[in-house]
């Protein structure tokens, strides 16, 4: 139970916040008081999520640099601000563990353009915003699996580690202006699509490997996402918190 609404009124813009993860964070700050932007590729479920939620629900490809700026357009409009960005949309549940030779060409671009390239115009787009109210919040979705090297899954850990680094380099080159940037990195979470494509020896692996041996759930995550959201992290930029129940130790 929330005790405190440490995001009231605050604008928070949540990509890929449809179902999955993104849902629950979404709801999360939504209880935390904030006025949630639901923007997913899948213009129908984002409305059907935002009008449950009592959100706004817009549709978005980040790999697009005019849909991302018609986001941030319609936000403004709607909203007058822009205070948080979650960077959440990726490539991921239904990406095959495959050895590097296997991997396309096509389907590297895919992973890269959403995963990297997505958060480089989303960022893009809300820093000259966020710089003219005097600060804001970005908040980067990367993995805890940069941290261990899982093999067969190379595309989609280079491209989380990628993730990192732009949090790194953004946040010194923000900070000046009273932003904060910052990366979540979660576990292998059960989320719907998890559940039901990921290898059931890679959930078992993930599980077996944590200081805290069960499943990662996406509830798991909402508490350091609204903590990196809140005033509470002011002071903090440029990092990222791991919440995988210690599988590894960062």
């Amino acid at each position: 139970m929330v005790l405190e609404k440490r995001l009231d009124g605050r604008i928070v813009i949540v990509t890929g916040a449809a179902q999955g993860i993104g849902r629950i964070y979404a709801r999360r700050l939504i209880a935390e008081g904030a006025r949630v932007v639901i923007a997913d590729l899948d213009f129908p479920q984002a409305r059907s999520t935002a009008a449950e939620l009592g959100a706004f629900g817009l549709e978005v490809d980040v790999a697009d640099r005019d849909s991302v700026q018609h986001m941030v357009k319609q936000t403004l409009e709607t909203f007058g601000r822009i205070d948080v960005l979650v960077n959440n949309a990726a490539v991921f549940g239904l990406l095959e563990y495959q050895p590097i030779e296997d991997i396309s060409v096509d389907l590297w671009d895919r992973v890269m353009a959403v995963n990297v390239r997505g958060v480089f115009l989303c960022c893009q787009a809300v820093v000259p915003v966020m710089r003219s109210r005097g600060g804001g919040k970005i908040i980067n979705i990367a993995s805890g699996t940069l941290l261990s090297g899982v093999p067969n899954f190379l595309h989609y850990i280079t491209s989380k580690g990628a993730v990192f680094a732009m949090t790194r380099a953004l946040s010194r080159e923000v900070g000046p202006f009273g932003i904060t940037v910052n990366t979540l990195s979660p576990g292998l979470t059960m989320s719907d699509n998890v559940r039901l494509h990921h290898p059931q020896e890679q959930i078992e692996r993930s599980r077996n490997s944590r200081a805290l041996a069960r499943d990662e759930v996406p509830e798991d995550l909402e508490g350091a996402l609204a903590f990196l959201a809140s005033d509470d992290a002011n002071f903090m930029t440029g990092q990222m918190i791991v919440v995988n129940g210690g599988a590894q130790f960062w």
